[in-house]
């Protein structure tokens, strides 16, 4: 409770401040749109955004979901294996190097504008802060808790998976705190490069229609979406792994 009532001061100081600035500086609403009339769009065009917000949380869904098995899988490989570890994390820094947006257009080629070129930007975004973020924290194990495992004979697998990855999980889960804001990103600038549907669209369609005040609305939603979902993600990892 606390917490709510917390942002929802932050959030209301937000909007008067918004007002304010829209006010005093006398801004046109094609610069910048007041909250009232931006609140007043998104409740007028509420079907409108709704079936594009569907597109673009399936989207997010899809790619996290993803995002997350292939980077617990990979942090796996990395801490089980030296030659895995000497092979791909040179592969998995370099990657980083190439700014995402750079490989948006690649992916639209390659997969199209449907929903698995938004889904394959989600997961490039997300992979490697959950993979780092697991790998280090496997790479972190309590050197005793390890040890007293090998003097109970315990094998190098047995170790990984009864001792590690246990101890890892409070890694794994802020990786995925992470991914899943950084999720949404992803699926964005899929849109903003080839789409016909999505959050991201419709404020590319509403910005070159000069409709600023919908685009607004759609940003708002958006970010209402990523906080929800951080928000459950964050209540699920606090209830499974206590962190």
């Amino acid at each position: 409770m606390k917490k709510v009532l917390h942002f929802a001061s932050v959030a209301l100081l937000g909007l008067l401040a918004w007002q304010a600035v829209v006010t005093f500086a006398d801004l046109p609403r094609f610069i910048l749109p007041g909250p009232m009339l931006v609140f007043s769009t998104l409740w007028t065009s509420r079907m409108l955004i709704a079936e594009h917000a569907v597109v673009t949380i399936t989207e997010v869904l899809i790619g996290l979901g993803l995002g997350a098995t292939l980077g617990f899988a990979s942090a796996i490989l990395l801490a089980a294996s030296s030659f895995a570890r000497n092979l791909l994390r040179p592969m998995l820094v370099f990657s980083q190097a190439i700014p995402v947006f750079a490989l948006a257009p690649i992916l639209t080629l390659w997969l199209g504008y449907g929903l698995w070129s938004k889904v394959a930007m989600a997961l490039l975004i997300i992979y490697f802060p959950v993979t780092s973020a697991f790998f280090d924290a496997l790479m972190r194990t309590p050197v005793a808790w390890v040890e007293l495992a090998r003097v109970m004979n315990a094998p190098p697998a047995r170790i990984l998976w009864c001792v590690r990855v246990p101890a890892a999980m409070p890694g794994f889960a802020s990786g995925l705190r992470l991914a899943a804001v950084y999720a949404p990103i992803g699926a964005i600038i899929g849109e903003w490069v080839g789409a016909s549907r999505g959050l991201g669209y419709l404020m590319l369609l509403a910005n070159g229609r000069a409709k600023i005040d919908l685009m607004f609305a759609a940003l708002i939603v958006l970010a209402v979406l990523t906080l929800v979902l951080h928000a459950l993600v964050d209540a699920v990892c606090r209830r499974i792994w206590g962190g």
